[in-house]
């Protein structure tokens, strides 16, 4: 049965994240030591492409559903998929509404050219695609209406500053849509495999990336997202992902 819960702020966050939450939440990395390791989706992109585009969980029309009830957006409206990859949910929703404008961000190089190179093959005008850090975006502060992520904090050191940006970015009443697996060992298994073939191509040095996916036991998961002041936090589960969506005032 699908669990949906509307978080109170303060009743979540305060007794989680001052004891238990700490543990889910790592540490970041020393800043050198990041700069110094090797970007694993750099040396194995493709694994991860296709496992986005052909094994992942499609949430499109959660996402449709959640952002825009009527089925429709208005022409104003501005998205952002955070952490995007080969930028699936950036040019599906580009694709499926030509009167939007699309931007995805992402870490790695490779990624951030297979997404333009696909949204160029759609002719997808209204979709763009940006190499950036997602815990230091370079937009100014309310640049869009809706924002996207999935997957993204299984790999993510500083989890709290990355949902201080999303708020940051967004707009009054603007809206994101947040996808985390529940399971760290199926969420675990494309980082293994793209360390496994980085491995047999000849490439065996530190990565930025955790071995291992982390994932959030559904009350620091709340409470992640409840660091921040939202008009409105929903959070729900449907077997192997977790949900949020957020409003801003």
């Amino acid at each position: 049965m699908n669990k949906v819960l509307d978080c109170d702020m303060n009743q979540i966050v305060k007794p989680i994240l001052s004891s238990a939450a700490t543990i889910a939440v790592s540490e970041p990395k020393p800043v050198n030591a990041r700069e110094r390791a090797d970007n694993l989706f750099e040396r194995a992109a493709w694994i991860y492409t296709f496992c986005r585009e052909k094994v992942f969980r499609d949430d499109t029309g959660r996402i449709i559903r959640a952002f825009w009830p009527a089925g429709e957006p208005p022409a104003s409206s501005k998205v952002l998929e955070l952490g995007c990859g080969p930028g699936f949910y950036a040019r599906t929703l580009a694709s499926r509404f030509r009167q939007i404008s699309v931007l995805g961000v992402d870490s790695s190089k490779q990624l951030v050219r297979y997404a333009r190179e696909k949204a160029m093959e759609k002719a997808l005008h209204n979709c763009a695609f940006e190499w950036g850090d997602v815990l230091n975006l370079p937009q100014p502060d309310n640049s869009f209406s809706q924002l996207v992520t999935s997957r993204l904090f299984t790999i993510l050191p500083e989890r709290e500053r990355a949902v201080a940006e999303i708020f940051r970015v967004l707009n009054s009443g603007g809206k994101c849509f947040v996808a985390e697996p529940r399971f760290a060992f199926s969420a675990s298994i494309p980082l293994l495999t793209m360390r496994a073939v980085a491995r047999v191509n000849g490439y065996s040095r530190e990565y930025r990336e955790p071995i291992k996916a982390t994932v959030l036991r559904y009350p620091h998961f709340c409470a992640l997202f409840a660091t921040q002041p939202w008009s409105r936090m929903k959070t729900w589960r449907v077997g192997r992902y977790q949900y949020a969506l957020c409003e801003k005032d």
